[in-house]
C-alpha cells in the first residue's frame, strides 16, 4: 500500500511539474510576443517620425536647386512643402483656426493655377481675418473637383470662383466652376462623399450643402454654423474620429 501510495504521489508530482512548465512556457512566448510588438510599435513610431523629416528635406534640397534653373518650379516645390506641412501637421488636430485652412486653399488655387498660366480665369474672395475655429480639410474636396471635373475639361477659358464669407458665426462658401456642355450628371467623387459623412457628424443641424450641376457649371452652396462655444464643437470631432471617418481623397 505504502509503495502504492508513493508511486501515485510521483506520478502526480511529475504531472504538476509538467503543467507548471508548460504554463510557464505560455507566458515566456506570451512575454515574447508582447516584447515583439511593442518593438514594432516603436518602430513604428519612429518611421512616422522621420519620413515627415526625411520628405521635407528633400523638397528643400530640390528648392534650392531648382532656384536657379526655374524660378516657376521652385515656387511650385514650396507651395507643396506648405500644403504638406499643414495636412502632417495641423490636421491631426480636431479644429484649426479657419485663417490657416482658408491660407491653404489659396496655396491649393496657386499651385494648380500655375500649369495654366494665364489661362484660368480665377476670382477668389476671402475675409482677411478671422478668429474662428473649423474642422480640417472640409473645403479642400470642392476645389479639387473644381479643378479636375472643370478647368482641366475645359479647352476654352477655364474659369473658377470661389466666395467665403463669415457673417457673424456663419461661414458661408460659393463655389463655380465651368465645366465643358457635353459633361452630364459629373460624379463628384469619394471625397465629396467624406465631406457629406463628416458634416452630418461634426456640424449637425449646423450645416446646409447645396450642390448644382447645371449645363455649363457647376455650383456648390455651404453654410456652417462655426459653434461660438469650442468645447461644443470639439465634442463633435472628437465623436466624428471615433467613428472612423475617411479624411476626403480621391
Amino acid at each position: 500500500m505504502l509503495a502504492g501510495l508513493r508511486g501515485s504521489i510521483t506520478v502526480g508530482g511529475v504531472a504538476a511539474a509538467i503543467k507548471l512548465m508548460k504554463c510557464f512556457y505560455e507566458r515566456q512566448q506570451a512575454a515574447l510576443i508582447l516584447e515583439k510588438e511593442k518593438a514594432n510599435a516603436e518602430l513604428q513610431m519612429l518611421k512616422a517620425q522621420l519620413h515627415p523629416h526625411f520628405l521635407f528635406n528633400t523638397l528643400n534640397n530640390i528648392y534650392s536647386f531648382t532656384q536657379e534653373v526655374s524660378e516657376k518650379a521652385s515656387g511650385m516645390i514650396m507651395g507643396l512643402s506648405q500644403l504638406l506641412r499643414y495636412i502632417l501637421y495641423d490636421c491631426s488636430k480636431p479644429l484649426v483656426p479657419l485663417d490657416k485652412e482658408l491660407k491653404m486653399i489659396k496655396d491649393y488655387f496657386q499651385l494648380e493655377s500655375t500649369r495654366y498660366d494665364d489661362g484660368l480665369d480665377l476670382s477668389i474672395q476671402m475675409p482677411k481675418f478671422t478668429d474662428h475655429l473649423i474642422a480640417p480639410l472640409l473645403l479642400l474636396p470642392f476645389v479639387e473637383n473644381a479643378f479636375k471635373h472643370g478647368a482641366s475639361q475645359v479647352t476654352e477659358h477655364p474659369w473658377i470662383s470661389l466666395a467665403v464669407h463669415i457673417y457673424n458665426n456663419e461661414l458661408s462658401m460659393k463655389l463655380i466652376n465651368g465645366k465643358p456642355a457635353t459633361i452630364s450628371n459629373m460624379n463628384p467623387g469619394i471625397g465629396i462623399a467624406n465631406v457629406h459623412k463628416r458634416l452630418e457628424l461634426l456640424y449637425p443641424g449646423k450645416h446646409k450643402l447645396v450642390i448644382n450641376d447645371e449645363e455649363e457649371m457647376y455650383v456648390v452652396n455651404l453654410t456652417i454654423t462655426l459653434a461660438t462655444a469650442p468645447a461644443q464643437v470639439v465634442k463633435n470631432v472628437y465623436h466624428a474620429t471615433e467613428q472612423e471617418i475617411q479624411l476626403p481623397h480621391r
